[in-house]
């Protein structure tokens, strides 16, 4: 009765009427998700392939008598094809893997973790960039002074609808704002940062320069401290939203410089699992400057072994003006305070003056595409005299748990919305690149959800 049963299910869920069925169901889910609603011309293609068969859209497979199969390498070949359109799509719409390169996030992530994105949450983005070659992000493998996509061909930003929106304390991966222009011959450095120290003309003529459309900067996380229509101030390092101080992650760190009782041993930050990315080393007066966490820091106090410590905060703003945003001499900010700076949101009506328009200049300009001029001390926004700006875009205010050792909106201001890719959910893979195998998998980290 069983085994007849099971029969009767197999040839079920083997009918081809079935079979069509259930694809064109997901299929028209997919489409009413997209809300792109000419896919609903697929359908034909569907119940030909899974039907009528009049066309052969496996072209590479020739149709063969009942009962001959294809050759081995036909059929590799299909099931690449496929495993690559899976692949394709999981990645567009759903998740993508990336790897942690530095410690900005430390300990929430550290250096070697591998992290799984959920595209879902917020809504997946539609590719800005078609034209590239798969499973590439903007240069090709081993060179990063090769584009891996054609920026000619670009489509308008759009968002598909998620689950659920950005919140205070998500942890988020984004392309990189300042990310647009790369100096070929040094990919790692700011183009921005090395305009602000050296001036554009000698960096112009010295160097050669690539240009990146959105979806094809560099990948960075960050936390999220502040959402659109949030007011930031930094204060002594502690950020403050709205009035309010910020949530303490238990990951949180700042620098620290501590003189030991003995120089050599360095055995305590080991105990830590400092990153060995982060200590710097004055050698002249044997002071370390490491990164600790609240709890990181109450262990050093209770290990005596030091005979000093004093946490860093930077409050001269000397040199600030080329270093931190919005980098004009009228804003005397450091990475340690900062603010209060007002997060623009879609729709904002802001009243624009000389003092303000340094905070919003690249809003206006770069991420909405506005021309933007100052004359006679008055702004002109395509070519018309305004002193109000209405913002097309929401944005967002990043920082690094490993604050004094974090690239984000305190260096470069704000994320639009454009450039969020999803948030980050898990590391799946934890490697020490300063360890051997088996040594180097950090278990403790590997399969476990980011906070």
């Amino acid at each position: 009765m069983a085994i007849s049963f099971l029969n009767r299910t197999k040839h079920f869920l083997q009918n081809p009427f079935f079979k069509l069925l259930l694809t064109s169901a997901i299929y028209t889910f997919w489409v009413l998700w997209l809300e792109t609603y000419w896919l609903f011309f697929g359908l034909i293609i569907i119940t030909d392939v899974q039907l009528t068969r009049f066309v052969n859209w496996r072209f590479w497979r020739k149709r063969l008598p009942k009962g001959k199969k294809h050759k081995k390498i036909t059929e590799l070949f299909d099931s690449l094809v496929w495993a690559v359109l899976i692949a394709v799509f999981i990645r567009i719409f759903l998740f993508e893997a990336y790897s942690i390169p530095t410690s900005s996030m430390e300990k929430t992530l550290l250096v070697g973790d591998y992290i799984v994105v959920n595209k879902l949450i917020y809504g997946p983005r539609y590719p800005m960039t078609p034209v590239t070659i798969p499973f590439t992000h903007n240069t090709l493998p081993g060179k990063k002074t090769r584009n891996s996509f054609v920026s000619s061909v670009q489509w308008k930003y759009n968002r598909l609808r998620g689950f659920g929106n950005i919140q205070h304390n998500d942890v988020v991966v984004f392309n990189y704002p300042e990310g647009d222009t790369i100096i070929q011959q040094l990919p790692d450095k700011s183009y921005y940062s090395m305009i602000r120290q050296y001036g554009y003309k000698p960096i112009k003529e010295k160097y050669d320069l690539l240009y990146r459309p959105v979806d094809k900067r560099d990948n960075y996380v960050k936390r999220v401290i502040g959402l659109p229509g949030d007011t930031i101030k930094i204060q002594h390092g502690v950020a403050y939203i709205n009035g309010r101080a910020e949530k303490h992650s238990k990951s949180m760190q700042f620098n620290y410089s501590i003189k030991m009782m003995n120089e050599a041993d360095t055995s305590l930050f080991n105990t830590l699992d400092i990153s060995w990315y982060d200590v710097q080393i004055n050698e002249y007066n044997s002071i370390y400057t490491v990164p600790l966490t609240s709890e990181g820091y109450h262990h050093v106090i209770d290990s005596g072994i030091f005979k000093a410590i004093v946490k860093y905060e930077n409050i001269d703003p000397t040199e600030t003006s080329r270093q931190i945003f919005p980098f004009n001499k009228r804003y005397t900010w450091t990475e340690d305070n900062f603010g209060p700076v007002e997060i623009p949101s879609r729709g904002y009506v802001m009243t624009l003056n000389l003092y303000n328009l340094p905070l919003y200049e690249r809003i206006i300009r770069v991420y909405e595409g506005n021309n933007l001029e100052v004359k006679n001390n008055y702004i002109y926004i395509n070519g018309i005299l305004q002193n109000t700006y209405t913002f097309k875009m929401n944005y967002y205010f990043m920082l690094g748990d490993n604050r004094h050792n974090s690239n984000d909106s305190r260096y470069w201001g704000f994320v639009p919305e454009d450039h969020i890719i999803g948030k980050a959910k898990m590391v799946w893979l934890s490697v020490d690149k300063t360890k051997k195998f088996p040594h180097n998998i950090r278990w403790n980290k590997t399969f476990k959800f980011i906070h």
